[in-house]
């Protein structure tokens, strides 16, 4: 994800717009939005590279249901949807068998409205040079150039609810040029506005290319559901299993494990922990101590502030006050 933006949601009412650098920092009082971003870079992300529903619910963010979602001043000023969007860099292959690729810029945008009182994905676009591929629960719409189309294939429902249809699937030319020849309800109308094999071969490809072969893009990884570290220190700590957690329980035993297994890798993370320490002014120096001989004993975590820069204070203080007697 290169450019996030969104509409509608939470305080943001106006489109804003924030640009990502592969270390992204966000900062701000409280209520300011830094939460909000988050989930909704998680939102995006399950829903263009997962096919999933997102769940504004799932920890480590509550955002609520849709009435507390949606941009809403007042009863009057209450949005019917929000919008939220995502540029990236996309590698295509034009056609099917061929080991070529281009990079471009594509852009994907959802569309979020209520359903049973929460945020639902009704409408997701892809937009890439002069294509703007368009789908909602089973309808496929496509623009390219100044040819425009519509295909409602015969698609499998699934059986469960969080779940999106790809859109390489709905836009699949084997199972989309079946299912027009066999629809019952099928118009001259319909038939003439349906996309040419070599349209919908470009619109496929479009989609492949963003979501990975079958939905999932195991090129990509995705984002961690961080929140602010508020685990309790403690005096002691007994070795575990390091499962990353919002709060940043895992982060003491990552670190041992680190300094056990890994001692030149350790002494690298040290040293830039420790400067960025200095620099801040937190702290000097960060140590682990072993309280046996094996990987199994307990161990404690030591974050020092030197005393040392208040001790030459004091002494530079001292040494004017006799030099002025």
């Amino acid at each position: 994800m290169k450019l996030v933006t969104v509409k509608n949601y939470r305080c943001f009412r106006e489109e804003q717009k924030a640009r990502l650098a592969p270390l992204t920092l966000l900062v701000g009082e409280n209520s300011t939005g830094k939460t909000s971003f988050l989930a909704i870079v998680r939102a995006l992300w399950q829903v263009a590279f997962e096919s999933v529903v997102p769940d504004f619910q799932e920890p480590p963010y509550d955002l609520g249901t849709f009435g507390e979602i949606a941009y809403n001043r007042s009863s009057r000023n209450r949005a019917k949807f929000f919008e939220a969007s995502f540029e990236t860099v996309i590698r295509e292959r034009r056609r099917r068998g061929s080991r070529r690729t281009e990079s471009q810029t594509a852009k994907f945008l959802v569309t979020f409205e209520s359903r049973e009182g929460v945020p639902y994905p009704t409408s997701r676009k892809l937009i890439s040079g002069n294509r703007l591929l368009e789908a909602s629960e089973n309808i496929a719409h496509g623009v390219i150039d100044d040819r425009e189309g519509s295909i409602a294939p015969t698609l499998p429902r699934s059986a469960e609810d969080n779940k999106l249809i790809p859109l390489q699937i709905m836009t699949f030319p084997r199972l989309v040029t079946a299912s027009a020849e066999n629809s019952d309800d099928q118009t001259d109308e319909v038939a003439r506005d349906l996309w040419s094999d070599d349209d919908r071969e470009k619109f496929f490809h479009l989609a492949l290319a963003l979501e990975g072969r079958f939905g999932t893009n195991r090129n990509r990884q995705p984002p961690f559901a961080g929140a602010p570290v508020r685990s309790t220190p403690r005096r002691t700590y007994d070795p575990s299993r390091p499962f990353r957690d919002p709060s940043g329980e895992y982060v003491p035993t990552l670190l041992a494990n680190l300094s056990r297994r890994d001692p030149d890798e350790w002494e690298l993370l040290k040293n830039a922990l420790e400067k960025f320490g200095r620099d801040s002014g937190l702290f000097d120096e960060i140590s682990i101590e072993s309280l046996g001989r094996t990987e199994g004993s307990p161990f404690q975590l030591h974050v020092r502030k030197a005393a040392r820069d208040a001790l030459n204070k004091c002494l530079m203080m001292w040494h004017s006050t006799v030099g002025s007697h």
